[in-house]
Parts: C-alpha cells; structure tokens; sequence
C-alpha cells in the first residue's frame, strides 16, 4: 500500500490567468503535464481574453 503524503510534499504550479499557485489533485493524476489553469472559471476567462482578475 502506498504512504501518505503531506499537502506540503505535493507538486503545484501557477495558473496562467490569474497567476495564484494550485497544488496537485488527485483528479488531476493522469494529465498533471497538462493543467495549466487552476478552475474552470479561469480557463473561460483565459480564453476569452479577460484581463487577469
């Protein structure tokens, strides 16, 4: 069985739109490389051309 991990240990990055730091998720596991924005909210906004909020 796998250990647990502390929140701390947890990889993040910043989100392109509104540039604030996100950690990893679960749901995000099999496409991590992939996520760039940290809610839908601002992956909508990103691609609408909304100015950061």
């Amino acid at each position: 069985m796998a250990r647990m991990r502390k929140k701390a240990d947890l990889p993040s990055k910043t989100c392109l739109h509104c540039a604030q730091p996100f950690q990893w998720r679960r749901k995000w596991a099999r496409d991590w490389p992939q996520v760039r924005f940290c809610s839908t909210a601002c992956k909508r906004a990103y691609k609408r051309g909304d100015w950061p909020l």
